[in-house]
């Protein structure tokens, strides 16, 4: 089955993931700009095809270039993955990744969330004043939840949560039998 894993990366969890799961699946692998500068032809004879971005504001940046391709890539096994700062299972994630396909897309791609981390260091300056600031405000949060509390106090620094095992569900899914 040849795979083609196409990624955006803004602080590194994203890209790491990409070569995990292309090591994973004997996959090639490349950024998005990259995949812009190739014609479209050139992902006709892939079986599987994988967009993974970064999220930001319950959304999967720059996800627009893989959802626009999906009527094209029918028939392929498509997967839309993201990396976030939000450990695995929260409900904010599992309604962003719900939010990521509509009903229509959702019958030919799978969207899949890893857990990555905050690497405040190699963060372009406008994301980092947005996560200072909402660091800041969900700790000064007057009724704050628990879980909002140790969110508020994670996210105010760097950190890293990520792990191949959140790969498992993803490569499950591709190496999947289509009926």
């Amino acid at each position: 089955m040849k795979t083609i894993i196409v990624y955006s990366s803004q602080t590194g969890f994203t890209k790491r993931y990409a070569d995990w799961l292309a090591e994973k699946l004997r996959a090639d692998v490349m950024t998005l700009a990259e995949a812009k500068k190739q014609d479209n032809k050139y992902f006709d004879d892939a079986d599987g095809i994988i967009y993974g971005g970064w999220a930001m504001g319950g959304k999967i940046v720059n996800s627009e270039w893989f959802k626009e391709r999906i009527p094209a890539w029918k028939g392929k096994k498509l997967v839309l993955f993201c990396v976030g700062a939000s450990p695995n299972g929260m409900p904010e994630v599992e309604e962003a990744l719900h939010n990521a396909l509509t009903d229509e897309e959702r019958k030919y791609a799978k969207a899949f969330y890893c857990q990555g981390g905050i690497s405040y260091e190699k963060m372009k300056l406008p994301s980092k004043l947005a996560m200072k600031a909402f660091a800041a405000m969900v700790r000064k949060k007057k009724d704050a939840t628990e879980q909002e509390k140790d969110m508020g106090e994670m996210i105010s620094h760097s950190y890293d949560i990520s792990d191949q095992k959140f790969l498992i569900p993803i490569v499950e899914y591709v190496r999947e039998e289509t009926a």
